[in-house]
């Protein structure tokens, strides 16, 4: 679905069915964040065809963390010349502890190649520029990537509608959580995509968002 211009909005609505919210981001940029599990790339390829994108159309695809419901469906693209992004955090822990999560779930871990290394600091897709943020507390190398000249803000798996990502994954934090989601809420945000559940939208539904989770959701992380 359309959101806003060049940003395209593809929500998780399976109540039965664990999967994630994928974006997609238009114009000269061509990015694809979270393209969720193989099994239903897809469904999502279909939707994005009904809103004329094709898949050749997608230069990057960048995952915000590494845990199957999010980066397992790179898989699918990473034999088609197209990028594969994740933070260099995320893919020391994929490397490590955070492959047995996989198993967990009854997965094999994907042999995807991440041949765009994310590091804190600007970054420029297309004609835009971005800034990719490490939020670790959900995962250990989770990112955020903001879009300034938006105000947009694709948070993963950190901070959701009044809710925030689990903690109890292997490399999982409370502590470190909480420091990331303060951490956010000091960004000029008009737009809230999170992994999970529904759009926040508006700057004052944001920082309320915000406000919330830390006076209400902290004390129990």
């Amino acid at each position: 679905m359309k959101y806003a211009e060049d940003i395209y909005v593809y929500e998780w609505k399976d109540m039965f069915d664990n999967n994630c919210n994928s974006y997609y981001i238009g114009g000269s940029v061509q990015a694809l964040i979270d393209p969720g599990l193989t099994c239903h790339v897809p469904s999502l390829l279909e939707s994005m065809r009904f809103d004329g994108i094709r898949q050749t159309d997608i230069r990057h695809v960048i995952n915000t963390h590494s845990h199957p419901d999010h980066f397992e469906g790179s898989e699918s693209f990473a034999a088609s010349g197209i990028k594969i992004a994740m933070h260099g955090e995320e893919i020391s822990f994929l490397n490590g502890e955070g492959g047995s999560l996989y198993g967990l779930f009854g997965l094999n871990r994907p042999k995807t190649a991440v041949d765009m290394i994310l590091t804190d600091g600007k970054i420029s897709l297309g004609d835009e520029t971005f800034d990719v943020i490490l939020i670790p507390g959900h995962s250990p190398g989770s990112i955020g990537l903001y879009w300034p000249d938006r105000k947009a803000l694709f948070c993963g798996d950190v901070i959701f509608d009044r809710s925030v990502g689990r903690t109890d994954f292997p490399g999982g934090s409370g502590a470190l959580l909480k420091e990331s989601i303060r951490n956010l809420a000091s960004l000029d945000v008009a737009c809230l995509f999170p992994g999970h559940m529904g759009i926040v939208d508006g700057a004052e539904d944001v920082r309320r968002n915000f406000q919330i989770v830390i006076q209400q959701i902290f004390p129990y992380i």
